[in-house]
């Protein structure tokens, strides 16, 4: 025998052709046993996630889910016409009011122009309070998308005209039915999205009207960005859009809620099951969902019991529906007096007053890229903050931004020589307003009234918040006049601190509670809930007394 060290030294042992093909034979081997493990621990891991998509809910399934998500899409492509129409004056007033065009506005028109919507706006809140609670959710959407096509028509066809006159009139005409479609569109999608999923997602949900609002604003910045001085090519192309915004809306099934509310169950049980990601015609029963849709019914129940036996006169009456109209007839006027909406309809011309020395083209568009990545980013914000802590901190921050601009006009010398200052103050204070005062309003008016009134109470809020949204518009020209560029900021500092302490007063956080939840929580007030938790707390101690007596007797 050889010793370990003679082996060593051995050489290899000489190429034989058939050594290559067991070389490849084990290395095949191998390969196919790694790829048995790789499938095996594939198939442990599938099986892993079916077991925790199994403890789910089915509303929060992967396909219930994906369901939801894509009718609401649906659903917000007709908001994206909205923002258009909000924002449109800002990249088309420098052509309006430019002397050497063949049509041109003064001053006073052109602020007429940029604020008309604005008056017809509370014409479409009482129209969605009207028509939602009866032609439904889905038909209310499409005949918001049908104003909005109206109104791009008459603005693009406006200077068919020869006479003057009849050309401003036929945009003003143009601007207030897009302004109905504004109106109309606060509430309709929201309502949509919170009827036809679970707490946990429908705040997600929700908050994709604000998506759709914010990105109808950075389209019609680009647009104006791209195109100069072409108002009917801008008019054209939103025209365009619209008419597909509304063609989408027709394959988006009717909210479950409101078919049972109107007695057409088949057609509710076919919708649910859609969005509980079952099949809409199965026969099958699943225990889940069929609790969920005897509570439903019995819901619906009620509020139909409700509404056929009070008017919405009397309805306002109740606890749980004159508190929180009240509440967000307060957030709706705060948020318009802040001044919010005013910079993004005047966005180019603020940019010019507040002394940005970049093309205020850029910085409105600027501004609607700052806006729409923030708003992808609510949704977490929103679940993982609440509703009032996101909406006093976006307060705060709005007041802490308009300071600023308001110290560059006061301290000429110091703070005014800060050219990046006003720039970061304007894009800031939009990111701090999507946090929460822009948003918050628009997914709150989805929660927290009861089902009877949802539609009446939601168009009732719009109302009144559009009417302080024309008046703060029109009036914004002669409270820059009378006030100077550095107060008016300083005005809406303070009302938007305000707001932040309304918010921390009056808003109640809707984070995580059912519909039904929210409703008890109106209807209870303050007291009611306080002599609530006394009660539990008072049993939960008598409990307690009963098992240490119990332990004291068996020992």
């Amino acid at each position: 025998k050889m010793t370990q060290e003679q082996e060593q030294l051995m050489p290899p042992p000489a190429y034989q052709p058939g050594m290559a093909i067991i070389s490849k034979d084990l290395d095949k081997a191998q390969l196919q046993q790694q790829e048995k493990n790789n499938n095996n621990t594939n198939k442990s891991s599938s099986k892993s996630h079916g077991r925790k998509e199994s403890l789910l809910p089915l509303g929060e399934r992967h396909l219930a889910v994906l369901r939801q998500e894509l009718m609401v899409l649906l659903g917000n492509t007709g908001v994206l016409g909205s923002g258009m129409v909000v924002s449109m004056p800002s990249v088309t007033l420098n052509q309006l009011t430019d002397p050497t065009q063949p049509f041109w506005m003064d001053k006073d028109e052109a602020s007429w122009f940029a604020s008309f919507q604005n008056i017809a706006c509370p014409v479409g809140g009482l129209l969605v309070s009207f028509f939602l609670d009866r032609i439904g959710r889905k038909h209310t959407i499409l005949l918001t998308n049908l104003m909005g096509l109206i109104g791009w028509i008459l603005l693009a066809t406006s200077f068919l005209h020869e006479n003057r006159d009849y050309i401003y009139a036929q945009m003003l005409v143009g601007r207030a039915f897009g302004g109905i479609m504004i109106g109309m569109f606060v509430s309709p999608v929201g309502v949509y999205s919170a009827e036809i999923s679970l707490p946990r997602i429908r705040g997600r949900l929700i908050l994709g009207t604000s998506i759709g609002l914010a990105s109808g604003i950075l389209l019609m910045y680009l647009l104006g960005f791209f195109i100069r001085h072409n108002f009917v090519l801008i008019a054209s192309i939103s025209c365009a859009y619209q008419l597909a915004a509304m063609l989408l809306v027709l394959p988006m099934p009717e909210s479950p809620s409101w078919l049972l509310q109107k007695g057409k169950n088949e057609r509710a049980r076919r919708s649910l099951r859609y969005f509980r990601g079952l099949r809409r015609k199965g026969e099958d029963s699943v225990p889940e969902f069929e609790a969920e849709l005897t509570q439903m019914k019995m819901t619906a129940d009620n509020s139909r019991v409700t509404a056929a036996s009070e008017s919405i006169g009397q309805a306002i009456r109740r606890p749980e529906v004159y508190k929180p109209l009240f509440m967000m007839i307060g957030f709706f006027g705060f948020q318009q007096a802040c001044g919010v909406v005013v910079i993004i309809v005047y966005a180019v011309q603020i940019a010019e007053h507040a002394g940005v020395t970049i093309d205020p083209v850029l910085v409105a568009v600027m501004l609607g890229v700052a806006r729409i990545i923030t708003t992808f980013f609510m949704s977490a914000i929103f679940e993982k903050w609440g509703r009032r802590p996101s909406g006093i901190f976006s307060a705060s921050g709005m007041s802490f931004c308009m300071l600023l601009l308001a110290g560059g006009g006061w301290f000429p010398d110091t703070m005014g020589t800060w050219k990046w200052l006003p720039v970061v103050c304007i894009v800031a204070h939009i990111v701090f307003s999507t946090m929460g005062m822009l948003t918050l309003p628009f997914i709150m008016i989805s929660e927290v009234f009861p089902q009877s009134v949802r539609g009446s109470a939601s168009g009732i809020s719009v109302f009144f918040g559009m009417i302080l949204a024309f008046v703060m518009l029109k009036i914004y020209p002669n409270m820059m006049a009378w006030l100077g560029v550095a107060n008016l900021f300083a005005f809406y500092a303070f009302v938007s601190f305000m707001a932040a302490v309304f918010i921390y007063s009056f808003v109640p956080e809707t984070r995580g509670r059912t519909l039904v939840e929210i409703e008890e929580h109106w209807r209870m007030g303050r007291r009611g809930r306080r002599e609530a938790r006394a009660s539990a707390a008072a049993a939960l101690s008598n409990l307690k007394d009963v098992e240490l007596k119990e332990i004291f007797l068996k020992k």
